[in-house]
């Protein structure tokens, strides 16, 4: 377990603060701002020294935060935070202050809400744009229980807004006009990369007018006075609203068509102002919306006048002078995966005119903003939507053209269908780069790749794929630019590849081969992807305490190579398959599958990762708490080749 002492100073208001109901008994309205100021150096003072967390999100949502616990009975009234990034604030107010410096450490607290966490965290989230719709059903689910009492609030921001689920949600919520439902839009213009689409444009349309927001507060002091002329007078007062909006905005306000009642936008960096606002809107029935104009990063200088997606997670940074601490490293670093691929696409797409590079609201994040800087008309950021991207990638392959759709491999579940229906069923050349397959660190089991080999290995007409470095990623790519090459999938993980020299030149791969590596006779030890790495650096282990270990790099899952698998299982009786995914499903039960259909017979252990969700930690303990490191193939060769400890010492003395 992690230490719980630090040297982090609360402040004096923020340290009478255990959970939200100290906000609430011992501090008046005036205070907050001072509790906001307070809360804001907090999360700035643990975040620049421990690193390894989002940072700017949260600082934007302080006061909103503040006035959210001050206004609403929390836990009872049940708040959701939509992805979770910007639930710092509301993690130390809700009794996690002392264990915040644990934030996304491995056996610290999760970096999102998280319900085994805290009955406070009413919601587990990670992936954006889920918030309305869980707000929604608890709403219905409390008024099936009578308790109509309980207020149930939703903050998405406007990125997460962008995406079909929320849209959904706020479509049914408009139905359930008795549901106690509070949307409170975060509005600051960003996600991780600046917003694009047309509700971004809608909502800039809102905040920007200058008569709308003139005459909108005159429409707000009518609708506050509500109670005190009846009932006619609130519907008079709707009316005028709704007219209001749709005159001087010159269209009709896109929440209220949805049956929403709008009231915005309000300055979210004004606790006092927000305190009032919500506590008028307890009292107001059905579903509405409350459109919050907020900063990324507000409240710390450098985060505000610096680049807002380099302030989204800074790692450590000094907070006195907003320098980023990098660590030099002392020789040439291999480059990220995500970076061989931004360049590489590139260079392929300079050579090939019909490559058109896709992502979802993750440019930097994949790095296809290499593309979108060097060929604007041909890469295209499609914002919060991965079914979106995948349908218009599907679209631009009925074209002749050859899509790359980047998407984390964790978003890349929320596109299953349109993968199977709209581009596998039609055999479509649509080329999925899936970033972050595997193990990522920090942000844990909501964000994990472990799955996508497995799910899409399964698909008809898919290919999939896994290069062991860099060049047989840029080989990968290469091959999958080809014509007529139908729905192709390539996978790598978070982080820094092996080659520093990895500017190679590209040739094309034959699908369906792959490549031995090491000769031996006791084993063969079967990988795919980057954890061939693993298994080079523990079959050199291995030769010192006499196991020889052969070395099959597969790069294809499917097809998988039926001549290197039949080599394999005519020469050896002990197997061991290495993958960075789940096992149910995944690459060694390919092998398997291969084995029992051939009538071979070996002992096969399976290494990846176990049917169970993997909380964070950094990528190399958790490789290690799954067995797939160096050591934990070492290990399990040791095991099933029968090599003791006692054998071992004898084969080192040099008697065996």
């Amino acid at each position: 377990m992690l230490e719980s002492e630090h040297n982090y100073k609360a402040g004096s208001f923020l340290d009478k603060i255990e959970v939200p109901s100290d906000l609430r008994e011992k501090f008046s309205v005036d205070d907050l701002p001072q509790v906001s100021q307070e809360l804001r150096q907090y999360i700035v003072d643990v975040i620049s020294e421990i690193g390894n967390s989002h940072f700017g999100a949260s600082l934007g949502v302080v006061e909103l935060t503040v006035a959210l616990h001050y206004v609403f009975n929390t836990p009872y009234d049940q708040l959701v935070w939509d992805v979770g990034h910007q639930a710092y604030g509301h993690k130390i107010l809700t009794g996690r202050r002392d264990r915040f410096h644990t934030n996304r450490l491995k056996g610290g607290i999760s970096g999102f809400p998280k319900r085994s966490e805290s009955e406070y965290d009413t919601f587990g989230v990670g992936h954006s744009s889920t918030s309305i719709s869980a707000a929604l059903g608890m709403a219905v689910a409390n008024r099936y229980k009578g308790e109509k009492n309980r207020q149930h609030i939703a903050v998405i921001g406007d990125g997460a807004m962008t995406a079909g689920l929320a849209f959904e949600g706020l479509n049914h919520a408009g139905f359930e006009k008795d549901a106690n439902l509070l949307v409170i839009l975060n509005d600051n213009c960003m996600s991780i990369d600046p917003n694009v689409g047309a509700l971004k444009e809608y909502l800039t349309d809102i905040t920007t007018s200058h008569t709308y927001n003139k005459v909108k507060d005159e429409v707000w002091q009518l609708l506050g006075k509500i109670s005190k002329f009846g009932p006619d007078a609130q519907s008079i007062a709707s009316k005028v609203s709704h007219a209001l909006k749709g005159s001087l905005l010159k269209q009709s306000n896109l929440f209220e068509s949805l049956n929403f009642r709008y009231f915005g936008p309000v300055d979210g960096h004004d606790a006092v102002g927000l305190a009032r606002v919500l506590e008028d809107l307890k009292d107001i029935p059905g579903p509405k919306i409350l459109h919050c104009i907020t900063r990324k990063g507000a409240g710390y200088k450098f985060s505000e006048e610096g680049n807002p997606t380099k302030w989204h997670a800074p790692g450590v940074f000094n907070k006195e002078t907003g320098e980023i601490v990098k660590v030099v490293p002392k020789s040439p670093q291999p480059p990220k995966y995500q970076d061989v691929f931004g360049h590489t696409i590139v260079e392929l797409a300079e050579k090939n005119d019909k490559i058109m590079g896709v992502t979802p609201a993750m440019p930097s994040g994949c790095s296809l903003n290499i593309m979108m800087a060097a060929m604007p008309d041909r890469a295209f950021d499609v914002g919060i939507a991965e079914q979106h991207a995948v349908t218009f990638s599907a679209g631009l392959a009925t074209q002749g053209l050859t899509p790359f759709c980047n998407i984390y491999s964790s978003f890349m579940q929320r596109a299953y269908d349109q993968v199977l229906h709209d581009v596998a069923l039609q055999n479509l050349n649509v080329v999925f780069c899936l970033d972050r397959g595997g193990l990522v660190g920090a942000d844990g089991a909501t964000h994990h790749g472990a799955y996508d080999i497995a799910y899409m290995r399964h698909i008809p007409n898919m290919i999939v794929s896994a290069p062991m470095n860099e060049a047989e990623l840029r080989d990968l790519m290469y091959t999958a630019q080809q014509q007529d090459m139908g729905p192709f999938s390539i996978r790598y993980p978070r982080g820094n590849g092996v080659m520093t020299e990895w500017k190679t030149v590209m040739k094309p791969l034959k699908v369906g081969t792959g490549r031995k590596l090491t000769n031996g006779d006791d084993i063969a030890i079967l990988t795919i992807g980057h954890p061939g790495n693993f298994a080079q650096e523990a079959i050199e282990e291995l030769r010192n305490v006499g196991v020889s270990a052969a070395h099959y790099d597969m790069r294809f899952v499917k097809p998988i190579d039926e001549v290197m698998l039949h080599e394999v299982f005519s020469k050896f009786k002990k197997v061991i398959t290495i993958e960075d995914g789940c096992v149910m499903g995944g690459f060694g039960s390919a092998v398997i599958e291969f084995m029992a259909d051939q009538n071979y017979s070996a002992q096969v252990v399976r290494l990846g990762i176990p049917d169970r969700y993997i909380h964070h930690g950094t990528q190399e303990e958790l490789w290690a708490d799954c067995g797939f490191d160096r050591k934990g193939i070492v290990e399990t060769a040791k095991r099933i080749t029968g090599i003791t400890s006692t054998k071992q010492q004898l084969i080192k003395s040099g008697t065996e």
